[in-house]
């Protein structure tokens, strides 16, 4: 299916690996300009490279930004003014038990999490709104609505992103620019890999087998009982971000593997 993105802008944040790179090679394949993004220079120019021999004709860029500084964030709207397509995706995450995780810890990571998004949509807004035309999508999580109990700031900040995209849709009304969230159940990412490896090297079984046991332990309800590929999440990000998805706007999009145990 032609997706009919071919001449489109997109920013993919938190690109560099996992469900965002998964994004930004999808784009790229559907002929959009794409600028990928992450903290360290270094690390991105190995990205483009890795990309370039993915999607051989690939137009793609990248900027570093650190999304916990504003100098950082108005440095990356200056190299990019405008885009289509805006998916917000950059995020921290990690075990945080409630009774020890500072106050410096929640400002952080709703600053990175949420305020990044906030920043990036409001700047983007009203070039998409000269052109008659966009998409903001932001990367929450089935964690938004299954709030982990050791993860209950990320949970937070996750489900943050419902009502920001909820609102932002409705105060979009009758425009042709959508937004959307959408909700990933547990995925591979470098983060999950290096979870899963130390728990295989703790537990002396393969990262494979701790992968199986995460999901029995922490996410019973999946129905599909495994770690989605960046790719299958991918997909829907992209396929939402097209022309093709133009009556889809103030939607929670679950591609959870089933987690989230509700019929709607």
């Amino acid at each position: 299916m032609d997706l009919e993105l071919k001449g489109k802008t997109a920013l993919v944040t938190g690109s560099t690996a996992g469900i965002g790179y998964a994004t930004a090679v999808g784009l790229l394949k559907e002929g959009v300009k794409v600028f990928i993004n992450g903290r360290e220079k270094e690390k991105l120019k190995e990205v483009l490279k890795k990309i370039r021999k993915e999607v051989p004709d690939a137009d793609v860029d990248a900027v570093a930004a650190d999304f916990s500084k504003d100098e950082d964030i108005e440095s990356l709207i200056k190299k990019v003014d405008q885009v289509d397509i805006l998916v917000n995706n950059v995020g921290v995450y990690g075990e945080q038990p409630f009774e020890t995780t500072s106050d410096e810890e929640w400002m952080r990571d709703f600053k990175i999490n949420v305020m990044s998004g906030v920043h990036l949509s409001r700047h983007y807004i009203p070039g998409m709104k000269k052109k008659k035309w966009g998409r903001i999508i932001f990367i929450s999580s089935e964690s938004a609505i299954n709030i982990p109990e050791d993860m209950i700031l990320y949970g937070v900040t996750k489900t943050a992103l419902l009502s920001l995209s909820r609102g932002l849709a409705k105060s979009l009304r009758g425009t042709q620019i959508t937004v959307n969230s959408i909700l990933p159940g547990p995925t591979w990412s470098a983060g999950n890999l290096k979870g899963m490896e130390k728990t295989a090297k703790e537990k002396n079984i393969t990262v494979e087998e701790a992968s199986f046991e995460f999901v029995k332990e922490k996410r019973p309800d999946s129905i599909i009982q495994r770690f989605a590929q960046p790719e299958e999440v991918a997909n829907l990000v992209v396929y939402t971000a097209s022309p093709r998805a133009s009556a889809t706007t103030g939607a929670a999009l679950r591609v959870d593997g089933g987690v989230v145990n509700t019929a709607f």
